[in-house]
């Protein structure tokens, strides 16, 4: 198995992830291109001691950019929507 710190790369801070997170017990994270459901549910519940239900995971494109030395293309990330246990929380703050 690998570093749970290698796949989890950090939690995605946002108004909407904020809401969903208090809501309906779901957290987001930036995680590894490579890393699969499987490797992220295991490194969820071995960094936060919480038991996961499901994972949701897209891969998104880098937009393109125009800056005033030219084009720039922004990298592809892969994010992972993570829904916890009903007894479960993690604590980002």
């Amino acid at each position: 198995m690998k570093n749970p710190l290698h796949i989890i790369k950090k939690p995605l801070l946002t108004e909407k992830n904020t809401f969903h997170s208090s809501e309906f017990n779901r957290h987001c994270f930036l995680v590894d291109r490579r890393a699969r459901k499987d490797e992220i549910k295991a490194a969820v519940e071995e960094l936060y001691n919480v038991r996961v239900e499901s994972i949701a995971t897209q891969n998104r494109k880098g937009r393109i950019r125009r800056t005033r030395f030219g084009y720039v293309q922004e990298p592809v990330v892969k994010t992972a929507v993570v829904k916890l246990h009903a007894d479960d929380t993690i604590e980002v703050f």
